[in-house]
């Protein structure tokens, strides 16, 4: 890991795409800012090709500023992208051919845009009523304080790191924790407790013990998930270096039992002729 100044930063993000990001947002007159995991790769020194940006709409002049700034960039851009609109959600997909940045496998960089936002739910789905918000309402929202770091991509301020909760310290000390009240964040969305063993067991990172804890109390809220979410999770966890560490994690917190009761189960000693033999669920890991 690399810690950099916001000059540093701003020499990183010095690729035409962010720039002409830049120009859109000024031209506008909306507040831009690139987040997420874009950001936290940039000090794990693993470059990633996932450009997410928030736009805050300051004036209310623009409802939708997320599709705002895709529709001015994808003019800027003309026949070097294509350009994605989901208006139901306000956001805005750009993919540019051939463009400056980080060019997935495909030859392309993709750049998601969102108008901020805040979130709140109902207790028996995972899907939020979404209103406008500020950065910080966005940032408020955002999984785990490693995510919620953003960098603001105005001319005025390019490469200026937004930190509200220590993302960057809990980088440095290999943490994964929620940056408002864990026990809201899991029950509100129940997939951030896979998510949270995912990252934790992808980046070696530990799992913050307050954090640790609200997993446990909200174990049971993954029954609202759906299948398909859990097993997407379940494969990203089995593709990291040392996928056991994820399993061993799932047991603790009570999440196994309830996903694989089959593996779960197995954590157990057996005795054969009244001598101890092996844990199978250890042994199968």
């Amino acid at each position: 890991m690399t810690e950099y100044t916001d000059e540093e930063l701003a020499q990183i993000l010095d690729k035409d795409i962010f720039h002409l990001i830049s120009q859109a947002a000024d031209e506008l007159g909306l507040d831009c800012y690139v987040v997420g995991g874009y950001v936290r790769d940039i000090f794990l020194d693993a470059p990633s090709d996932d450009i997410d940006c928030v736009v805050v709409n300051n004036d209310s002049v623009n409802p939708k500023p997320g599709i705002a700034i895709a529709k001015l960039l994808k003019k800027k851009l003309g026949r070097r992208a294509t350009l994605s609109v989901f208006k139901n959600f306000g956001t805005a997909l750009v993919k540019v051919y051939n463009g400056n940045g980080n060019a997935n496998v495909n030859g392309e960089t993709e750049v998601e845009f969102v108008g901020a936002r805040r979130e709140s739910y109902q207790r028996n789905s995972r899907k939020p009523i979404v209103e406008d918000g500020t950065l910080e309402d966005d940032q408020n929202r955002r999984d785990f304080t490693i995510n919620a770091m953003a960098i603001c991509l105005n001319k005025s301020r390019f490469g200026e790191l937004v930190d509200p909760f220590g993302g960057l310290d809990d980088l440095w000390d290999g943490i994964v924790r929620t940056p408002l009240d864990p026990d809201i964040s899991f029950s509100d969305d129940p997939l951030r407790m896979l998510r949270c063993i995912r990252f934790a067991t992808r980046l070696n990172f530990i799992i913050d013990d307050e954090t640790f804890s609200a997993l446990e109390r909200n174990a049971e809220r993954i029954k609202i998930i759906s299948a398909e979410r859990i097993i997407e999770e379940l494969n990203k966890i089995l593709m990291t270096r040392t996928p056991s560490r994820g399993f061993v994690d799932l047991q603790r917190c009570g999440l196994l039992q309830l996903i694989l009761p089959e593996l779960s189960v197995m954590d157990m000693v057996e005795e054969r002729a009244g001598r101890a033999h092996k844990n199978n669920f250890y042994h199968t890991l």
